[in-house]
């Protein structure tokens, strides 16, 4: 592997790629799994779901544990639910190598009187778990595209169904599934009266990278071409707070800007060039180890201002800041979703409660709970999308409100108003007042909504 492709910026990770970082999620995941937990890792787009599903099949199936996958966006949302647990069937059939064994066309024909839903169950306990004596883990990726789907509820209650049967046959204690994709558990299910398998579920949470989990795998590209490895990666995580693309971004940028700097000065040892000329990667005998770091983070910070956030349109590639832009401007929720995200810009953080516009937000990946706060994610995302982007986006789209901070608007009124709205809210849960009160925390405000509140609260 070359200097330069050590890193891998998007797509999943291979098994055993030397970046793979390990981190809690992977423990928690595997344990939940060999225990016969239902889980599921519900995150942002690029926080390696995928790479973390590559690399569980992989460590179960070291254990004897029978895996396949199933990628819901090969199966489609446009079909007919005839079609699609056709398609579930056979991806089963195929990810257990169980295709010789079963004729798929003649096997589901020869059910056609059954629903769908319930020849997949037939399938589950005919020829699964008849088939397969060991523990079965089922991952099912993606599995945000089954929201376009109007039948999905009945594979959310196939799922609950299948640990429900534990209580009657004990072969269903070895069948267990991992779900993974872009989605909250409301998101997934439309009957909020729905008996899911979310009730008994094991959420996965992952995390940005720390220095502790990621130096032993990405410290390692930065060997011979740096002084100080480890304090190359902090200095990347103090701008990417560890996200995975970013940090993979970066330290693949970090590794390219080395080697043009070498080419272009003719200079083979790398380590002594930064450390004699730009004193950047390493300390000399007339500076501490405090100045060394110091320059590190100044170096560092020239790369990501100068490749990721200016001009950002157009550098970014693989697309990734635009992914989570278009994700927030394409939201049915979008002026609430950038009142929100301008308040905690304004605060620095706001309160967790959860409620869909928060959730939403957490999804495109723009901030991130702490602590029981919401706060943007990181420097590079925060320098990206500042308040300017989010005052030109309301213009642009006609949203910008009128401003509290007039003569006739105090900051006593502006709490009141506050006040009055979030009592509205406890009381009713309008969309209307959660959008009133994220703009008049933005420090904006719509009358016509104002004068509704006043009468419902009066």
């Amino acid at each position: 592997m070359s200097d330069c492709n050590y890193y891998k910026v998007g797509g999943s990770l291979e098994y055993q790629h030397p970046t793979y970082v390990v981190r809690k999620a992977d423990s928690e995941l595997y344990e939940g799994l060999l225990n016969g937990e239902f889980c599921y890792v519900l995150n942002s787009r690029q926080m390696g779901k995928s790479s973390l599903r590559v690399h569980m099949t992989k460590k179960l199936k070291a254990q004897g544990v029978k895996c396949a996958s199933i990628d819901m966006t090969r199966i489609g949302s446009h079909v007919t639910p005839e079609e699609w647990y056709g398609g579930v069937v056979s991806e089963l059939l195929r990810g257990f190598s169980l295709s010789r064994k079963v004729n798929f066309s003649n096997w589901w024909r020869d059910r056609e009187m059954l629903s769908p839903v319930q020849r997949l169950s037939e399938f589950i306990e005919d020829v699964l778990l008849l088939e397969l004596s060991r523990i079965i883990v089922i991952f099912i990726d993606e599995i945000d595209s089954i929201i376009k789907i109007p039948f999905r509820d009945d594979f959310f209650a196939f799922i609950r169904a299948c640990y429900n049967q534990r209580a009657d046959n004990s072969d269903y204690q070895r069948l267990t599934f991992c779900l993974l994709g872009v989605a909250t558990p409301s998101n997934l299910i439309a009957d909020r009266n729905l008996s899911t398998p979310f009730n008994i579920g094991r959420a996965i949470e992952l995390t940005g990278f720390k220095l502790s989990e990621a130096k032993l795998s990405l410290t390692q590209g930065f060997v011979g071409k740096v002084n100080s490895p480890e304090d190359v990666l902090a200095a990347i995580l103090t701008w990417t707070e560890g996200q995975p693309f970013l940090t993979q971004k970066l330290c693949k940028l970090v590794v390219e800007q080395v080697a043009t700097n070498v080419a272009a000065d003719g200079v083979t040892d790398v380590t002594d060039r930064f450390v004699e000329k730009d004193k950047v990667f390493g300390e000399t005998d007339n500076s501490s180890a405090t100045s060394a770091k110091e320059s590190v983070a100044t170096w560092v910070e020239e790369l990501v201002r100068s490749h990721i956030i200016d001009n950002w349109e157009t550098v970014d590639e693989p697309e990734h800041l635009r992914t989570i832009r278009d994700r927030i401007l394409w939201s049915p929720r979008k002026e609430q979703l950038l009142l929100l995200y301008r308040q905690i810009l304004q605060h620095g953080e706001v309160r967790a409660k959860d409620t869909p516009e928060q959730m939403e937000l957490r999804l495109s990946g723009l901030v991130v709970k702490q602590q029981g706060k919401l706060q943007v994610y990181n420097r590079i995302y925060g320098s990206v999308f500042n308040l300017n982007w989010v005052d030109e986006v309301l213009a642009e789209a006609g949203l910008l409100l009128e401003e509290l901070e007039t003569p006739t608007s105090s900051q006593t009124e502006i709490q009141a108003l506050e006040q009055m709205a979030n009592e509205a809210l406890q009381l009713f849960e309008s969309q209307q007042i959660e959008a009133l009160l994220l703009a008049i925390q933005a420090g904006q405000r719509n009358d016509q909504s104002l004068e509704l509140i006043r009468a419902a609260v009066s």
